[in-house]
């Protein structure tokens, strides 16, 4: 019988990951067992650590009573219930850092496909339309305001190109923080003041349509919205109901509400709104790096060691 760990993992992640995890473990895939519902049987009664993270919700860690660790592949940890993990004493981890430059590229090149319909250029290029006549003129981000939502590791990764590119920056946060940058507590506030929201916060019900109706009106119809966050974080609906009214200027969005399921509105508007499938962080060498910090999270565990990331929520 194997010494090493048995340990659940919840869905398909870099496959490079799962090939170390197979060397390193004793490895079970939930995504590829052709009964689920059996695989969790047989573990469940001795079954110390799950990675992966998605689905952990209170129903499906109860199934685990020797649970001692769950180890996330991102950095936001919204799918598990962290709360449950305390009352339980179960320690979560998640993979911080190692994705900041990655997700903050990403932000800004959804600003700048969005502010200069690089994507519409793309296209009218490619349909013949440039032999007709010019392309209609963009907006320039240089000199705008952004407002950052969530100034936290990517939030000041995002800042540091923005300033790169001559905006001017300002946050919301939940509280204040010793940076160089104006802070606004209220957030309707901010979005009169700005140009582009920039929305960079953890999901969960905390933060669920944070970016309210009124936020988005009074961005208004010159005003950018950018979200790299979580879908849940936008009021979704109301969102596309200010775009398609011109109430609200444009979006750049990675995330959605219902993934992969992406509104066939937004799908529609090719003009003003730019898309992507949630591929912040999706670079070979950033997803390498977050795979192997959760495999180091759940081998320091097991070798009594001090965890390297553990979420706040479950420490102590």
């Amino acid at each position: 019988m194997s010494d090493k760990p048995n340990v659940l993992l919840t869905r398909a992640v870099y496959a490079g990951t799962i090939e170390t995890m197979e060397r390193e473990f004793t490895l079970h895939k939930l995504w590829l067992a052709p009964d689920p519902d059996k695989m969790i049987a047989e573990l469940a009664p001795h079954l110390r650590a799950i990675a992966g993270g998605y689905g952990c919700n209170a129903e499906f860690l109860a199934k685990f009573p020797k649970l001692e660790i769950v180890a996330n592949f991102g950095v936001g940890y919204d799918t598990i219930d962290v709360q449950y993990c305390k009352q339980h004493g179960i320690r979560a981890t998640n993979s911080p850092d190692v994705l900041n430059d990655e997700v903050a590229d990403t932000a800004m090149g959804l600003l700048l496909c969005t502010a200069r319909q690089l994507v519409v250029g793309d296209r009218y290029v490619r349909e013949g339309k440039w032999l007709k006549g010019a392309m209609p003129l963009t907006t320039n981000i240089t000199g705008k305001t952004m407002g950052i939502v969530g100034l936290g590791r990517i939030g000041e990764a995002v800042a540091s190109r923005a300033v790169a590119h001559k905006m001017n920056i300002v946050y919301h946060n939940r509280s204040k923080k010793d940076v160089p940058y104006k802070y606004y507590p209220n957030l309707v506030e901010m979005a009169r003041d700005v140009d582009v929201l920039m929305v960079i916060i953890p999901g969960g019900a905390e933060t669920s349509k944070l970016i309210s109706r009124e936020v988005m009106e009074t961005l208004g119809p010159k005003g950018i919205l950018i979200n790299v966050a979580r879908g849940t974080v936008v009021d979704e609906p109301a969102m596309i109901e200010l775009l398609q009214q011109g109430k609200l200027g444009g979006a750049g969005l990675d995330v959605f509400e219902k993934e992969p399921q992406v509104p066939q509105a937004l799908i529609e508007m090719t003009e003003n709104v730019v898309l992507q499938p949630h591929v912040g962080s999706a670079t070979h060498a950033t997803r390498t790096a977050m795979g192997q910090l959760m495999i180091d999270n759940i081998k320091a565990y097991f070798a009594g060691k001090p965890l390297l990331t553990e979420v706040p929520e479950t420490k102590g």
